[in-house]
């Protein structure tokens, strides 16, 4: 089911952001928290797929847009990793939510005090990193003549584009120095927990109808365990 909800502004104003929820009262809700830029494009049809099956065995859950993804409003050039946590503590507790279950970079918005999992979890620095990489690169086929240094110091200055996503020197800073995941307390789901090959590694947005099964069939495992 598609519907809004009231996501948190700096500043005390609220936006309404799209939530996709799967959610029948039935005890345990998971908080779907996405991957940042481009994986959480690659991963948006998979996330639904766990959803899907997640509901087959009577478990609830809920994956919210926040300010600057997909369709909101709201531009990405204003956005911080601190402004998306609050939202995502605020989306944990407006909405119910029992349980987290990170993807990749997701993990560093994880809220301190709800239990969960990270899949694959992956730091802010890193992924900045192979952003800046993929830049420099694609530059170079353009005979223009950048290093990654240079962008990393432009990026912390006044921010920067990149792969088309506007990136202000606020978020560009917090993940430079994000190198830790920040989700010690959640339980760590790999990709050969999972099996098969990490779909951040294909070149479109895809989806593995057998790695979305895996996936939650350990969290459904795990819920069962005492």
């Amino acid at each position: 089911m598609l519907q809004d909800w009231a996501c948190p502004l700096p500043g005390g104003e609220t936006a309404s952001e799209l939530l996709v929820t799967m959610k029948k009262d039935r005890g345990t809700n998971i908080l779907m928290i996405p991957p940042l830029f481009d994986e959480h494009n690659k991963f948006r049809r998979q996330m639904i797929e766990i959803m899907r099956r997640l509901d087959e065995a009577q478990i609830d859950s809920l994956l919210p847009d926040l300010p600057g993804w997909n369709e909101s409003l709201q531009p990405l050039s204003e956005q911080t990793l601190a402004s998306w946590r609050t939202a995502i503590v605020a989306a944990a507790t407006d909405l119910g939510a029992s349980h987290i279950l990170t993807f990749r970079s997701g993990a560093m918005l994880a809220p301190d005090d709800v239990p969960g999992w990270k899949y694959a979890p992956q730091t802010g620095a890193k992924q900045l990193r192979g952003m800046i990489r993929a830049a420099v690169i694609s530059a170079r086929e353009e005979d223009q003549a950048i290093s990654s240094e240079e962008l990393m110091v432009e990026g912390c200055e006044k921010g920067f584009n990149l792969a088309g996503y506007d990136i202000g020197a606020g978020l560009f800073g917090e993940l430079a120095a994000a190198d830790g995941d920040g989700a010690q307390h959640l339980v760590e789901i790999t990709q050969s927990d999972v099996g098969g090959r990490g779909l951040w590694l294909r070149a479109e947005p895809d989806e593995d109808p057998e790695q979305a099964e895996a996936l939650a069939r350990l969290i459904v495992e795990e819920l069962a365990t005492p």
